[in-house]
Order: C-alpha cells, then structure tokens, then sequence
C-alpha cells in the first residue's frame, strides 16, 4: 500500500472518529495542542504526521494510537 493511501485512510479515520463526537476541527487541534490548519492536512492526508502528533491525536479522542488504524 502506498504511503499516500495509508495516510489518506488515517485521515478519513480521524475525520470519522471526530465527527462521532461532534466536533469541529477546530475543537480537535485545539485539544490536541496544534494548529487547525495541520490537523487538516492530517485529515486530508497531506501531512505525514509523526508518532508524537498521532499520540496527541488519539489522547485528544481518547483513543490508542491503534485505534486510529483500525477499520
């Protein structure tokens, strides 16, 4: 699978994850310590986010880092 695909689908899997809980993206970032603008570019698979910001990510959701990867 390439890397675009993989974080295409981390992305969508995020987007899924946030929108269950009703929030904006906005709201996420500012949970998880970043800019709105980067956490959209992780959800739309431009970025290729390091371990560090996925662990913020999934803290923010109060999910494991897995649980991002799962289908």
């Amino acid at each position: 699978m390439s890397t675009t695909r993989t974080r295409r689908r981390l992305g969508l899997r995020i987007t899924r994850l946030r929108e269950r809980k009703g929030w904006t993206q906005q709201e996420l970032a500012d949970r998880a310590d970043m800019h709105q603008t980067y956490l959209c570019g992780v959800e739309n698979g431009k970025r290729n986010c390091t371990i560090d910001v996925l662990d913020r990510i999934a803290e923010a959701l109060g999910k494991s880092i897995g649980d991002l990867f799962a289908s």
